[in-house]
């Protein structure tokens, strides 16, 4: 079976097939977000340091670090970040960056054994990415495009995906520490995008044995009532072999779509993380906590006689 291990520290995770979903905290990452990159440019840290604690209470297995900003030193802005974050923090990082020097900082610094995101089928990219992760012995999450872009086809998809395996492996990279992130596609713009995706993770998973991964929210891109289509989005792609997804564990309806795929899938041992996260407190009220008692010994006999 598949296992791709990762770590901080103080701390490992396995990602695979038989596991808990691995839910990787994407919000340390000024994209889109104009405060938070000023922040970070000008060396404050301390919606990074907000971000990184909220996203572990939430339940998030890994947290993704990112700090693309135009114009600022990236390599040493990461760099900080990551080691603010490992101080905060005990579970392992997924170091994301496309630029070379930036991955190389963010390596140097990191304590343990993290996730690389990421390397595409671009031949350039393979070729300044993959010595890298060789270098660091760790894992790396493999973008399903390539010099002539995303492909509508999930076939072309997976034809990429088996190129970085493969180009992997030359660099003596095992298949299992290359995870796999199909591309998801706005099915807003795509009807077909929940199918496909679908369909090549299954291939992935039983063709390639690789373990996969995708940015959950791009499925619901420019439609209402997103929260209810990422977490069913979630489930389905769970259930279809996806083994993690870089997401916002802040959103409840997200998580528990992982913790309903975890007990569906069998992960979650005897419902113990799900009973754990529901039940409801004991009352603190006799007249309460003896009114329940009533009712479950009712129903108790309503069952017996049927």
């Amino acid at each position: 079976m598949t296992e791709t291990l990762v770590s901080s520290a103080t701390k490992e995770v396995v990602i695979g097939f038989d596991r808990k979903f691995c839910v990787i905290g994407e919000r340390i990452n000024p994209t889109g977000r104009k405060k938070l990159a000023e922040e970070m440019k000008n060396g404050d840290y301390s919606t990074v340091e907000q971000d990184a604690l909220a996203q572990v209470a939430a339940g998030a297995t890994m947290l993704d670090v990112n700090a693309g900003i135009p114009l600022a030193d990236e390599p040493k802005i990461l760099a900080e970040s990551i080691k603010l974050v490992q101080s905060l923090v005990d579970v392992p990082l997924s170091i994301d960056s496309s630029i070379i020097d930036a991955l190389e900082a963010g390596l140097a610094v990191y304590q343990g054994r993290p996730l690389v995101n990421s390397v595409t089928g671009e031949d350039e990219s393979l070729d300044r990415v993959l010595p890298l992760i060789k270098k660091y012995d760790c894992a790396v999450v493999a973008i399903s495009n390539d010099e002539t872009g995303i492909s509508e086809d999930p076939d072309v998809r997976f034809g990429v995906a088996k190129k970085i395996v493969e180009r992997a492996a030359d660099y003596g990279i095992k298949s299992q520490d290359v995870v796999v992130d199909p591309l998801v596609m706005p099915i807003g713009a795509m009807g077909t995008a929940g199918q496909q995706v679908f369909r090549l993770v299954r291939r992935l998973r039983d063709e390639l044995k690789v373990n996969t991964t995708c940015g959950a929210s791009n499925i619901s891109f420019g439609l209402p009532n997103r929260r209810a289509l990422n977490g069913h989005f979630l489930s389905m792609a769970s259930c279809a072999g996806m083994t993690s997804a870089i997401m916002n564990p802040l959103h409840e309806e997200d998580m528990n779509a992982i913790l309903a795929a975890n007990v569906l899938n069998g992960a979650d041992k005897d419902c113990r993380a799900w009973v754990a996260r529901f039940r409801e407190p004991p009352s603190n009220n006799p007249d309460q906590a003896e009114g329940a008692g009533r009712r479950r010994d009712r129903e108790n006999r309503r069952r017996r006689r049927a």
